[in-house]
């Protein structure tokens, strides 16, 4: 008995093979190389958003404190998927631990539910400021954006940790090759071995709740009003398009119309496009941030002529 536990223990614990999602041609060569520059970009562009935001004090502001916060999601994001895909595609190895599994699995699941509610509270944050803006010091303080921000990252965290540890206890049948770059949800439960509707129902019912919540959009009085947060939110309206057109496009359709190709494009998609369009959209669209920028350059450049006149005024 004892050495049938430990075997299934064993088992239980085995690697996984991710089967990636580029091969050695020079094609693939070629969009491998370019998914890394759209990889460095998106890591350049995030990491500018917030050093812009907490060093420029125009910036601390509800509106750029939640912005940091997606470029913040969006950095992880792609730091905890590419790297690995990037190393067994260079390596030749294609495994992954058990435990990597799961917390790959764990944080794209986190981050992906805490940005679906982040952007829930910027659409509500640009709603106050466009519909109620005198009172948007109150509705919209620094406490009530942080607490938002706290409750977006716990629940998130919560139910990604209850979905990991529900999925990963599971049996797994079979040499365990997930047809896909990183550990997936879709990829992943179809290695599970049994009858597990009820928890994919499950799945599937909480998904269409998350990710449907953003999208409806809250009620203005006027025609006047839906014209204005039309043309102020253009930005986040293109964001908002993109993260949630992938994600239905992932995990709404019917498993019986699922493809591994058709998942590895849409997981491509809000794993490495979105992430770094998001940067690009709110840099170049936003003008208080390219303003920062413009601000934190010539300040580089003054320091730097400062710095030099103090070495050659001695001299002279």
């Amino acid at each position: 008995m004892e050495t049938f536990f430990f075997h299934r223990n064993q088992t239980s614990l085995a690697d996984f093979i991710l089967e990636g999602v580029f091969d050695d041609s020079l094609t693939h060569l070629f969009l491998f190389s370019l998914t890394m520059v759209v990889f460095l970009i998106a890591v350049s562009g995030n990491t500018l958003n917030i050093l812009l935001i907490c060093i420029d004090p125009q910036l601390h502001a509800p509106m750029y404190f939640l912005l940091s916060q997606l470029s913040l999601m969006d950095l992880i994001h792609v730091s905890a998927t590419i790297p690995k895909m990037a190393t067994n595609y260079l390596s030749g190895k294609k495994s992954i631990s058990f435990v990597g599994c799961a917390t790959q699995h764990f944080l794209y699941l986190s981050l992906g539910g805490a940005e679906c509610f982040l952007l829930v509270v910027m659409s509500y944050d640009r709603y106050v400021a466009i519909c109620h803006l005198l009172r948007y010091a109150v509705l919209m303080s620094k406490r009530v954006g942080l607490m938002m921000v706290v409750t977006s990252w716990l629940g998130a965290s919560v139910n990604s940790l209850i979905h990991t540890a529900i999925l990963m206890h599971f049996p797994f049948c079979g040499p365990r090759k997930v047809y896909h770059f990183y550990c997936e949800f879709p990829a992943v439960v179809k290695l599970v071995c049994g009858d597990i509707t009820v928890y994919e129902t499950t799945v599937y019912i909480s998904s269409i709740l998350l990710l449907l919540l953003p999208i409806f959009v809250i009620q203005m009085r006027s025609s006047g009003s839906k014209r204005n947060a039309f043309a102020t939110c253009s930005s986040h309206l293109m964001v908002v398009s993109l993260w949630f057109g992938a994600c239905i496009f992932s995990y709404m359709r019917p498993r019986s119309q699922r493809m591994p190709l058709q998942d590895k494009v849409g997981s491509v998609f809000y794993s490495i496009v979105t992430p770094t369009l998001n940067a690009l959209i709110y840099t170049l669209r936003n003008k208080d941030v390219a303003k920062a920028l413009r601000r934190v350059l010539r300040r580089d450049v003054i320091t730097q002529c400062i710095q030099r006149l103090q070495l050659w005024l001695p001299r002279v």
